[in-house]
This record gives structure tokens, sequence and C-alpha cells, in this order.
């Protein structure tokens, strides 16, 4: 037998065995329980957005999907679980805006954001709202950037703490804007919240969620959100970059993803129900009314997404010196 044929027809065979032991296990996924890590506490946006998908996605698959809550420094110990999980299909986990400033923010991360994972689709997202304290004159944002460069350092903005996305999103307002406004950390949302209605903070970029029910009352006011388009939920609110800060977008996401080595075949299945479950009229009402933005989208989309915002926020991080450890 002629060689170069031998070796074309055995690569040939070999090709065509992985494919079809591919599509076998493809087939036959699942044949047990799901675990799907959320690596932060019950009760917060990740896990609420977490179990708006988990009960249709086990309905979906056969198989119970079973939600693990394993918070802890900022989203990075229960991603590290996920991370060092068997590649199989059986350990998924989501991924919010954390996963892509973490890796700028802490020295030592102890998994890669990229290829430590197979990114699946990204689900939803959730734009902040830029607000101020009542007493604040500002009633758009060009007259809140007039109001801060006219007042260097004479105007506060709360954050749920150091590195969080409410921090980060001030410091990429601070510098796109070219303004100087003062950091102040609380610890958690809810604190931060607490002191732009009593008025020790006169500025916030906190989620919609939030403030929606002080901006009704008018302890607060609304200047615009920060998704790079306007919110479905509150619609007549413009968008910071409409507002006069071009390009300007500082949004919370959540997207679901499994152990990198993770067979393709699989990551096709769970991105396909994914998709659909985010589609369903069901959950994209639910998200709406929650003040997210349905998304769905391929698994290539989410990994190019993560990339893109891994190195926005690398600069915004470097810029105001950030950091948690």
């Amino acid at each position: 037998m002629d060689k170069t044929f031998y070796v074309s027809f055995t690569v040939a065979a070999c090709a065509a065995l992985v494919s079809n032991m591919g599509e076998a296990i493809g087939q036959g996924y699942p044949t047990q329980p799901i675990r799907f890590i959320v690596p932060y506490a019950a009760g917060g946006g990740v896990d609420l957005i977490a179990r708006a998908v988990a009960p249709r996605l086990s309905e979906k698959l056969g198989q119970p999907v079973v939600i693990d809550n394993r918070g802890g420094a900022g989203g990075n110990i229960g991603t590290e679980v996920a991370a060092r999980s068997e590649p199989n299909g059986y350990t998924l986990v989501m991924g919010a805006a954390a996963l892509a400033i973490n890796v700028s923010l802490y020295r030592k991360l102890p998994f890669d954001p990229v290829k430590d994972f197979a990114p699946i689709s990204l689900i939803a997202a959730t734009p902040n709202i830029l607000a101020v304290h009542a007493v604040v004159p500002a009633k758009s944002v060009k007259e809140l950037i007039h109001l801060a460069k006219t007042k260097p350092g004479g105007l506060n903005y709360a954050s749920a703490g150091n590195g969080t996305t409410s921090h980060l999103a001030g410091e990429l307002l601070k510098t796109m804007a070219g303004i100087d406004i003062v950091h102040v950390p609380y610890k958690g949302t809810s604190p931060a919240v607490v002191a732009l209605l009593s008025g020790e903070a006169a500025i916030m970029l906190a989620p919609a969620l939030t403030l929606l029910a002080h901006m009704k009352a008018n302890r607060v006011r609304g200047l615009a959100v920060t998704g790079a388009k306007r919110s479905p939920a509150i619609p007549t609110l413009p968008t910071v970059a409409e507002s006069g800060v071009p390009g300007f977008e500082a949004r919370q996401w959540y997207g679901v993803l499994a152990p990198a080595g993770t067979p393709k075949e699989i990551v096709t299945r769970l991105n396909g129900e994914v998709v659909k479950i985010v589609q369903s009229a069901e959950v994209t009402n639910r998200l709406l009314r929650e003040g997210s933005e349905p998304i769905g989208s391929t698994a290539d989309e989410f990994g190019r997404y993560i990339k893109a915002e891994i190195a926005k926020w690398a600069k915004v991080v470097q810029v105001s010196g950030a950091r948690v450890d």
C-alpha cells in the first residue's frame, strides 16, 4: 500500500472517530445533575439572573441544574472552583463584569478569565443610572460636568467599594469627561445608596433597580443610564454617551461559562438552550422588569466581549490606581 495513502487514510479515520465520539458525547449529555456555580451570595443581582435561567435549563436538559453559591473575594473564590472543575459539562459558572475587571484589580488571580473558561452565552446586561442627590442643581449630564469643572474636587461620588463596578464607572466618567470628583467607597451598594439619599454623597452610579423607587419619590435625580443604548425599563432617560460623553459605557453583564476544555458539542448544546431561554417571553419579560436587557449570544461573541471588557477596564484600573490586595 502506498505510504502517503496509508497516512492520509489513518488521519481521516482518526478525524472521523473523534467527530463521531464528539457527537455521541453531545447526544448523550447530560446524564446527571449539573452544578451551576454563582460566585456571589444568594439574593444579589448575579444570583437572581442565574435563578431565572437555571430551572428552565433544567427543563430543557432533563436533569437538575443546582445553584451553588460560592461568594467571596469579589467573585474569585467561586470562579476559581469552576475553573478547576472537570470540563465535562457538569459544572457551569455565572460570570459577571468582575470577571473582566478582577484580572487587573488583583495582583495575583488564581485563574485566567480567558484561558481557563469556555464561554457559552452572554445572558443580559444591566446599566447603572448616573444619579445625583436632589439638592445638586445639575439637571443633565452636561450640567453636572459643567458644575464639576467649576468646583474641582468639590463633588463626591459614592460607590459600593473599591474596585466595584460603581467605583470604576465613576473613574471612567472622570477620565472621559475630564472632571475631578472625589471617590467615597462604602461597604456595599445599600450603604452607598443611603449616603446618596442623605446627601452625604452628591453622585452615584448605581443599578437601576436600587434607584428607580427613589427617583419616583424625587429623593434622587436620575440624569442618564450608562449603557450603550437607552434602557427599555426607563426609555425616557438618555444615555451618558448621548448626553455629552461620547463612547461612554459601563454596565453590569451576566453570562454562562464552562471550564476550558469542555467538549465543543456540549458547549454548542448549552448555547442553543440558553439562548432559547433568554429569548423566551417569560424570561425576557422578567429580565426587563428587573431593569436588565436580555441578550443571548454565540459562544464566540461572548468570548470576544470578555476580551474587550478586560482591555477596557485594565485602562480604567491603571488610571485610577485601584487595588484590592
